[in-house]
C-alpha cells in the first residue's frame, strides 16, 4: 500500500505523469479493441505492447502479484468450464472437428482447445493496461481529471474514495482473519476438509461488513462536517492541466479504435483458426 492509502505506486514514468482521465480513455479504448476481435495474432501483438508499456512504469512485480494471480485463476477456471461443458464448441466456429482428448461422455476437439487458448489470451491482453491504470493513477488526480471532463464532482469524489478504500478493506480483512485464527478458527491445510475451511472463512464476512459500514459512516460524517456537496462546483488541490502529450495519446486512442473497426470489417472478421 502506498503512502496515499491506495494501490497507487509513486513514480516518474510517462504513464505516471499522464492525466488520469487520459489513462481511463486509453483503458476503455484498449478494452473495446480487445473485445472486437477473436484472433490470436491480434491478441499476441496487443499483449506484447501492453507488457512493454507496463514495464516502462517501473512498478515492482510483487505489487502486482495478487491481481495477476486472481486473473490467472479466473482464466483457468473459465477455460476448464468451457472444455468440460462445451468440448466441441470450436466446431461451430470453424466447421471442422478434430477429436483430441476423450472425456468419456464426449471428446474435446482441437478446435475448442485453440478457441480456449485464444479466449485466455484475450483476457490476458487486458491485464497489463488494467494494472498500469490501477498502479499509476493517483486517486485525487484521477477524480480531478474526471471532473474536468464533465463528470459531476460528487461522482468523481466517490470514485476517488473507492480507489482509496480497496487497500483498507484488504487490510481489515487480514486483521479480522488473523484475530479469528488466534481464537482457533481453522482455514489452513490440516484444519479440516475444504468445505469446513471455506465455512470458517465465510465467518469473516459479517465482521468485515460491520467494520466497512462503520468506516462509511465515519467518512460520511466527516464530509458533512466539512460542507461537502453544498456548492455547485469545487476546486481540486491535485488538479492537473492536460499536456500536449496527453492530447496526442487521446488522438492515438481514437486512431486505434478507428483502425480496429476497419480491420474488423475488412480483414479479421471472425475467429482465426490456422489449422
Amino acid at each position: 500500500m502506498s503512502k496515499t492509502g491506495s494501490l497507487y505506486v509513486e513514480g516518474n514514468s510517462f504513464f505516471h505523469r499522464m492525466d488520469g482521465a487520459v489513462k481511463l480513455i486509453l483503458l476503455l479504448c484498449w478494452t473495446v479493441v480487445t473485445f472486437l476481435f477473436l484472433d490470436f495474432r491480434i491478441f499476441a501483438v496487443m499483449l506484447t505492447a501492453g507488457i512493454v508499456m507496463l514495464l516502462t512504469t517501473g512498478i515492482p512485480l510483487r505489487r502486482m502479484s495478487l491481481l495477476f494471480g486472481i486473473l490467472m485463476l479466473f482464466t483457468m477456471l473459465n477455460s476448464v468450464f468451457i472444455l468440460l461443458l462445451t468440448p466441441r464448441f470450436g466446431t461451430s466456429l470453424t466447421g471442422s472437428d478434430t477429436p483430441l482428448i476423450p472425456l468419456g461422455y464426449n471428446m474435446i476437439n482441437q478446435e475448442t482447445l485453440f478457441y480456449v487458448l485464444t479466449l485466455s489470451l484475450k483476457y490476458l491482453t487486458l491485464l497489463p493496461i488494467t494494472l498500469l491504470f490501477i498502479f499509476t493513477t493517483h486517486p485525487s488526480r484521477f477524480a480531478a481529471s474526471l471532473n474536468k471532463l464533465g463528470v459531476p464532482y460528487k461522482m468523481a469524489y466517490a470514485v476517488s474514495i473507492a480507489f482509496r478504500y480497496i487497500p483498507d478493506l484488504t487490510q481489515e480483512f487480514r486483521t479480522i482473519l488473523n484475530a479469528m485464527q488466534m481464537r482457533g478458527l481453522g482455514i489452513s491445510r490440516g484444519d479440516g476438509s475444504l468445505w469446513r475451511r471455506l465455512k470458517n472463512l465465510s465467518l469473516v464476512v459479517v465482521p468485515l461488513l460491520q467494520s466497512s459500514l462503520q468506516h462509511i459512516e465515519s467518512v460520511s460524517d466527516a464530509m458533512d462536517l466539512r460542507g461537502f456537496g453544498t456548492g455547485r462546483r469545487r476546486t481540486w488541490y491535485m488538479g492537473t492541466v492536460m499536456s500536449i502529450a496527453d492530447k496526442l495519446v487521446i488522438l492515438l486512442c481514437v486512431l486505434l479504435v478507428g483502425l480496429a473497426i476497419f480491420l474488423k470489417l475488412q480483414i479479421f472478421r471472425g475467429f482465426w483458426y490456422p489449422f
